[in-house]
């Protein structure tokens, strides 16, 4: 029969446990994330854009042909600004003519392309009344002359951007080689291809970005660029290409563009006949309504043209063959808005091409792949370190639930990555991704079973039981020739608890009635309503299945919502590196006891999560281009200063960074004094052990047999002072000769002595043990064997 004490103390009294499967967890946070990932209504929204552009291209196709057939139609090209070509003179001044076979320029630009940003406020109002110094600021007016002066319409235009704050720009560049329409030439494609892509300005103040969509012309023998930008709400209309190109090279374009405008239009069909469709949907209301022009020179290099063939040529089509190129990709431009007023001069211009862009995404894919295999081993041998209860309590949970949080973002971060850097690329980051995830679900699940077994230090102490008052009961006259009956009160009936008195109060009652022995009845409570919230608490209370699975969706759902903004990334990355040892420190500190992590652990953790850290916030070339941050060196020292105090601690103690008055930690002392059992008894035993069950025995050999001051048994008085000073008398007696009886005194044979001490444990449930029997057992579970309360370390 089950004891009901031990119910009571374990929490199960009154209820029959039951074993819970993660089951019921698992299914409802799927439903969970299939309701917060459903997308249906974006779809639609997404499919109905589809057709709607379809049908633009549609219309504008039929308006450019008839154009180009000289029928009537609602399309005309507007005609260039003279005043164009001195502009472009100014800003982007040619390179003049070149030898081919010294120099020559880049033929595909297809890449990643950076430059630095300065802003000239050319709207005309400003230029009439601004005295600020522009290059050749009558050319600027010239070409202004004409637009609009409405600074109402020119500020509705401009939106909510702001445009003075952008230092650097980004562009995202796509080439292609273009299609032939019956009228073409075949060297048409051999001078020109068209580009499109992505102009980014970023706004570090706010950490907002702004984004322009262009479609352009890239002339291959000159190294020239024009392109057409606008705000993502409004589409490019590659129609008007031919008015920003040099006259001689008009018709040129024009014939280009009715075929672009045929292979759009099947590209649509083909993906809405299959169903593909992508939500580009922007959900933010346009930052801006300006249009731009853009202009852009590529500066020559001093290789070959042959060189520069052959190595697009195993670009496109690779052989194997070696052709790297030395020198980078570099150009300025300019951005013009007219509409707006707005001049963008953009310098130091230096591009990645995209295989070499692709190259160095592998190569960081194999680097961090390795650094997360080191990460995942040293994590393994760690947890089978510290797999038992001993062990665990040494840790701190919030070391590796922080570190649980970088992998999450580390896991989130490598996915995005993988999806923007489409193609092979982009498969080689599955695996620091993968590793990621898996060393982030086991930090989780560890974090999880440090604070399961940890979670008794921080229970309040059990409450003293409360004494009733023994009453007299009144009962009926007992029958005549029968003995009076004695009934225990109820605090007599809790024997296992170390607290309860020994000798309980008993009230002596008279025969009572038979029908008061009888149980009372107990009527059951109706079962109430639960609602869906309540349920739902009370699964993430009582399951820890259900609360790892409730922490990984939250994680999921909020940490790529941290990696699309620079600034709350910097300080999350900030956050938690300057804390992944710091708890393992403190708790060290307050227990005081070592933190229980092996050096390899330590040292390989530290190296590794460093140089994540330092490659994206130190390398100037990082394969994100993220701008070195200098706080990050300090941040770096400040993460082995952590380090280097839990390695000292191993070695000086937990507190030897402290002042003496704070580096005195109140532990729980296993070996107090204790009192002699009785001189007379047959065996000199404390007790028996709650562990092994044998008897405490006291060793004879330290006994003191003629010492009056034993049967006293004030053994603790002996070993603080009074024998102290018996035994420097007795060693002066002896003129420097140790008197065998002083001796016998200074070890003090009784329970009181430091030796026979350590023979012995009391835990703090007044449960003894052998020392050795409790070692043993601490080293599995941290509780009582005998009550299951928690214990402290020994």
């Amino acid at each position: 029969m089950d004891n009901p004490t031990r119910e009571e103390e374990s929490g199960l009294f009154g209820r029959t446990p039951q074993q819970r499967g993660p089951l019921p967890s698992i299914l409802f946070v799927m439903l969970m994330l299939l309701l917060f990932t459903s997308h249906n209504g974006e779809e639609f929204l997404a499919r109905h854009q589809y057709q709607e552009a379809l049908r633009k291209l549609t219309y504008q196709k039929s308006n450019f042909t008839a154009w180009m057939n000289g029928d009537t139609a609602n399309f005309s090209l507007p005609e260039q600004n003279v005043s164009v070509l001195p502009l472009l003179e100014t800003f982007l001044p040619s390179n003049g003519s070149m030898d081919p076979t010294y120099s020559s320029y880049y033929q595909n630009i297809t890449g990643f392309i950076h430059g630095d940003l300065h802003l000239y406020n050319v709207t005309p109002p400003y230029l009439a009344n601004s005295t600020e110094s522009y290059p050749s600021k009558h050319i600027i007016q010239d070409y202004m002359k004409d637009a609009n002066e409405n600074m109402t319409e020119i500020l509705e235009k401009l939106g909510v951007w702001n445009w003075s704050a952008p230092q650097k720009v980004a562009f995202s560049v796509v080439e292609k080689t273009p299609l032939l329409s019956a009228n073409s030439s075949a060297n048409v494609t051999e001078n020109i291809a068209l580009i499109h892509g992505r102009i980014e300005f970023s706004d570090a103040s706010i950490g907002e970005d702004l984004r322009l969509e262009f479609e352009g012309v890239h002339f291959l023998k000159n190294g020239t660029i024009y392109g057409l930008a606008e705000p993502p709400n409004r589409a490019v209309d590659i129609r008007l290409l031919p008015s920003i190109v040099p006259e001689d090279t008009k018709n040129e374009i024009a014939l280009l563009i009715e075929p672009e405008l045929s292979s759009r239009i099947d590209k649509f069909k083909n993906l809405i006949d299959a169903g593909i469709i992508e939500d580009s949907l922007e959900d933010l209301p346009p930052k801006t309504a300006c249009p731009f022009n853009l202009y852009a020179q590529i500066d020559s290099v001093n290789v070959p043209a042959y060189m520069i063939e052959a190595h697009e040529e195993e670009i496109q089509r690779p052989t194997g063959i070696r052709t790297n190129l030395p020198t980078r990709l570099t150009m300025k431009s300019i951005l013009i808005s007219k509409e707006c007023g707005v001049l963008y001069e953009i310098s130091n211009m230096e591009g990645l091409r995209s295989r070499t862009f692709f190259r160095k995404v592998t190569t960081y894919a194999g680097t961090a792949a390795v650094t997360y295999l080191t990460i995942l081993i040293l994590l393994s041998r760690q947890m089978t370190r510290s797999s038992t209860p001993s062990g665990i309590s040494r840790v701190s949970r919030y070391t590796f639930l922080v570190q649980s949080t970088i992998d999450s973002v580390s896991f989130a971060g490598h996915v995005t990555f993988a999806v923007l850097a489409e193609g092979r690329p982009s498969l080689s980051l599955i695996a620091p991704s993968f590793l990621a995830c898996v060393i982030f679900l086991y930090e989780a699940q560890f974090s999880m079973n440090i604070h399961q077994i940890q979670l008794p230090e921080d229970a309040p102490p059990p409450r003293p039981p409360v004494t009733v008052p023994a009453v007299p009961v009144t009962a009926p006259s007992p029958v005549r020739g029968t003995a009076p009956q004695v009934v225990s009160t109820p605090s007599s009936l809790n024997t296992d608890s170390p607290t309860d008195p020994p000798n309980s109060p008993t009230v002596p009652i008279d025969n009572a009635p038979a029908a008061a022995t009888q149980p009372a009845t107990v009527t059951p409570t109706p079962p109430q309503n639960v609602t869906f919230w309540t349920f739902f608490w009370q699964q993430v209370r009582t399951d820890p299945q259900a609360r790892l699975y409730v922490v990984l969706f939250v994680f999921l759902s909020t940490i790529v919502r941290i990696i699309l903004s620079p600034t709350l990334t910097l300080l999350f990355v900030a956050i938690t590196y300057s804390c992944i040892w710091l708890p393992q420190i403190w708790r060290s500190m307050r227990r005081g006891r070592s933190s229980g992590l092996s050096m390899e652990y330590l040292v390989g953790i530290t190296i590794c999560r460093l140089y994540l850290m330092l490659y994206f916030l130190a390398c100037p070339r990082n394969v994100l281009d993220v701008e070195p941050r200098y706080w990050s060196y300090y941040l770096a020292a400040f993460v082995c200063l952590q380090a280097m105090v839990l390695m000292l601690q191993e070695y000086f103690g937990p507190t030897f960074f402290l002042p003496k008055r704070f580096s005195t930690i109140n532990t729980y002392n296993y070996h107090p004094p204790l009192p002699l059992p009785d001189e007379e008894s047959p065996e000199k035993s404390l007790g028996d052990c709650a562990i092994c069950m044998d008897a405490i025995i006291v060793d004879p050999s330290l006994r003191q047999t003629h010492d009056t001051s034993v049967s006293s048994g004030n053994w603790d008085a002996k070993a603080s002072g009074a024998d102290g000073r018996r035994i420097t008398s007795n060693i002066r007696a002896g003129g420097g000769a140790i008197d065998p009886t002083g001796l016998l005194d200074a070890f003090q044979r009784g329970v009181g002595s430091a030796v026979t001490r350590k023979s012995y444990s009391l835990a703090p449930c007044h449960h003894l043990f052998h020392t050795e029997c409790l070692e043993r057992w601490l080293a599995i579970k941290n509780i009582c064997p005998q009550c299951r309360r928690p214990l402290p370390p020994l």
